[in-house]
Formats: structure tokens, sequence, C-alpha cells
């Protein structure tokens, strides 16, 4: 099974954060690619958990995702992501 996903890395700290949004899924590594690698090894293993426990489908749509088979489609897509300044009372 193959999925599109978005992956955002941020640095906070000495750590960089990998995050699957669509999934929400977050991991750790001491550089970028590590963070990243962590994230895929979580997903790897919590869909193979799921799919133990016959949840993984019902997982993937309520994340937005529709499955036919191996098929995995997004409902939606993430369009970009920006930084804005926000007045707040």
């Amino acid at each position: 099974m193959e999925i599109q996903l978005t992956i955002e890395v941020l640095k906070k700290g000495n750590w960089y954060l990998a995050r699957a949004p669509e999934l929400d899924f977050v991991s750790q590594g001491k550089t970028p690619e590590d963070a990243k690698k962590n994230l895929f090894e979580v997903i790897r293993i919590q869909f193979k958990e799921m799919k133990r426990m016959g949840t993984l489908e019902e997982y993937l749509i309520e994340c937005g995702f529709e499955t036919k088979g191996d098929q995995v489609t997004p409902q939606s897509e993430i369009m970009g992501f920006e930084k804005s300044m926000v007045s707040v009372p």
C-alpha cells in the first residue's frame, strides 16, 4: 500500500520533528532526515498494527482517505502552509 502524505519538518531546540498532518503522526530525530526516517517507521508500525487489529481502513476514512483494496486516495489536499500574524485582544 502506498499513501501520499505531506511531511512537515520543524526544529525544536536541538531536535527536528517530522509530522504527517493528514494522519496526525509525529516523530523526532537529530537531523531532518532522521526525523523523516523515524516518521516513516512510525507509520509502518502503526499501519501494520491497525491492519492486524482490523481498524486500518476505518482510521484512514476518519483521516479523510478513501480506500479500495490497496488503493488509498486522499479526499482533500493540503495546498500550502504560511506564517501569519493575528491580532488578538
